[in-house]
């Protein structure tokens, strides 16, 4: 009995997070086992994305970083064809500096950033309710070689094709900067 309890109260903490939920793949990279949900509301399997070179970014549409939405455009322009992404996850975290609908944010980032990588639902990336992707990002148990919390908006964590996590970038830092660009060639090329 005690063991139908405990499976049944993982079973209401896994419907309680609708946010990210983790896959069953066992081929599939620790990192890209999660599912989020799209600014549009569906389902997007981040398997979908292995064996490309990720930049996973949390955004806001009223930072000083903000202007960064259009380095992170012309990047993942410059690099698409060659098997490189961008997802975006707005998180409010930092001074309520994403206070936006799905709604809101899609039309602001395609409006006056002309974004076309993908974007994700509103997350937590730090503190309560931190979305399982981001503590999986953050945690040293997980990712040993560049843990802590995020620190503001527009943090970068750069993914191999490997699924490892190859990079990480500090919110200030340009999407266009050689460190950022160095990287994502480094990773493109292996």
């Amino acid at each position: 009995m005690k063991t139908i309890g405990i499976a049944l109260l993982s079973l209401i903490c896994l419907a309680a997070s609708p946010t990210t939920q983790p896959q069953e793949d066992s081929a599939v990279p620790a990192v890209l086992s999660f599912t989020m949900k799209s600014l549009a509301g569906g389902d997007v399997p981040l398997s979908k994305y292995q064996g490309k070179v990720i930049l996973m970014v949390n955004v806001a549409s009223k930072c000083g970083n903000t202007p960064q939405y259009a380095g992170l455009e012309r990047v993942y322009k410059k690099y698409a064809d060659q098997g490189f992404v961008i997802l975006g996850f707005p998180a409010n975290d930092f001074r309520h500096q994403e206070p936006g609908t799905d709604a809101e944010i899609s039309q602001f980032c395609t409006t006056k950033y002309g974004v076309t990588f993908d974007m994700f639902s509103k997350v937590v990336v730090k503190g309560d309710g931190q979305c399982p992707l981001y503590t999986y990002l953050t945690s040293a148990d997980t990712d040993p070689r560049f843990p802590g919390p995020i620190t503001w908006n527009f943090e970068k964590f750069l993914i191999g094709k490997d699924g490892r996590i190859a990079a990480r970038f500090k919110p200030k830092t340009q999407p266009e900067s050689p460190e950022v660009i160095g990287a994502i060639e480094t990773e493109l090329a292996k």
